[in-house]
């Protein structure tokens, strides 16, 4: 089958819509369940580009949570803390190692994370399937499934959960096309391969980066090489824990992302972890109160009448102060941008979210400056020379 019609496009108004091969040959893809659409599409095959690298370039199992044509989240396949299993909300689900990662990838940005699609480099399994089963998700592509886990996921959403399996052998052409206002681009594919090599030259004072810290500079530079630019990814413990993408501003990409790290490490805080949930309350209602308790608008958004929805008693805030205390004990972060830091501002912001390895291309006209500042901190950054724009 070389064509597969679609519902619509991008929009209910946009037809006829369909994915096809020009060559004629089959797709790489069969559709196990469901129907999926043209943003899907567009999710499952950015995604699996992701996940498929990620796990060339650490040979760990890799997981992808993709929303709108960018990546929420992206993982490795590493075991997680009893911490991070609490604020994931997988303490009570046995873990496979994809499954992990998905957990990982998934958790990152919980809120951005409503509704994804779910790439696997590995086969899923039903640990991994029954963690899918209970989260809102539009779809999943992987390179094959469990019978126990396809079992489990026609059954979800009514039996329309979109289940996608992809030829892991598929190789596309070297050369791309795509049409925008009836003028068709070509390009070659971006086939860059993103590895160790890429944070050998080192700028600054600091020379050192630890293997951990390079395998998470590593999933920052492949994350952003699907993400769409302008963007920034800060990764610890072998995962993204924010992703700034689309803005116009490189300092923009920065905050954004490194707002979401932050908010990914106050989850993790005593307060938070200590919240008094109401019984029975649902994991997406959890992780918008959450975000709002973290928020400096906690004490007017939650008012009166409104906390007791959520919590059995009202609980303290979590002030500022508190925060910024909170956030200072956060170290060992990795930070890649898909271009170069024109000014030393984005190093300033990322330092605030405990910012200790970079990996960025150079070649502003102020790299002294953007070394400078990382000198200031102790920050050892790689200029790798490799910009990721991604459209």
């Amino acid at each position: 089958m070389n064509e597969l019609l679609l519902k619509y496009g991008c929009n209910p108004n946009q037809k006829p819509s369909r994915i096809f091969m020009k060559d004629g040959k089959d797709l790489p893809i069969q559709v196990l369940n469901g129907r999926p659409g043209y943003i899907n599409f567009l999710d499952a095959f950015n995604s699996w580009q992701l996940v498929k690298e990620l796990k060339e370039a650490t040979g760990l199992p890799a997981a992808a949570s993709f929303k709108h044509v960018s990546p929420a989240g992206a993982a490795v396949g590493l075991p997680l803390t009893e911490t991070l299993k609490k604020i994931y909300f997988v303490d009570d689900l046995p873990l496979s190692p994809i499954a992990c990662a998905y957990a990982r990838a998934r958790g990152a940005d919980r809120m951005s994370s409503y509704g994804d699609w779910a790439a696997l480099s590995d086969v899923c399994d039903k640990e991994t399937a029954a963690l899918l089963a209970r989260e809102v998700s539009d779809g999943v592509i992987a390179p094959g499934y469990t019978d126990e886990a396809l079992e489990i996921l026609k059954k979800k959403r009514k039996g329309t959960y979109n289940v996608v399996q992809i030829d892991p052998n598929y190789r596309p052409a070297p050369v791309e096309h795509k049409d925008v206002y009836g003028v068709t681009f070509e390009q070659g594919r971006n086939e860059v391969k993103i590895d160790g090599s890429l944070l050998e030259n080192v700028v600054t004072d600091n020379k050192v980066i630890p293997e951990e810290a390079k395998r998470d500079l590593l999933i920052a530079l492949i994350t952003l090489k699907y993400t769409q630019s302008n963007s920034v990814c800060y990764a610890k413990d072998g995962q993204a824990i924010g992703v700034g993408a689309g803005q116009q501003s490189r300092i923009h990409c920065t905050r954004l992302a490194g707002n979401k790290a932050d908010i990914w490490y106050l989850r993790q805080h005593p307060k938070v972890l200590a919240l008094p949930f109401v019984e029975g309350i649902r994991r997406a209602d959890r992780d918008n109160t959450i975000d709002v308790y973290i928020s400096d608008d906690y004490m007017d958004v939650l008012a009166d009448g409104v906390w007791e929805q959520f919590f059995t008693v009202k609980p303290e805030p979590l002030s500022r102060e508190e925060k910024r205390a909170w956030l200072d004990t956060l170290t060992g972060v990795s930070l890649g941008s898909d271009a170069f830091f024109p000014f030393g501002d984005n190093i300033e912001r990322a330092h605030k979210t405990g910012v200790q390895y970079i990996a960025e291309p150079g070649g502003s006209i102020r790299d002294d400056n953007v070394i400078d500042t990382c000198n200031k901190y102790g920050i050892a950054m790689a200029f790798n020379g490799l910009r990721l724009f991604h459209h």
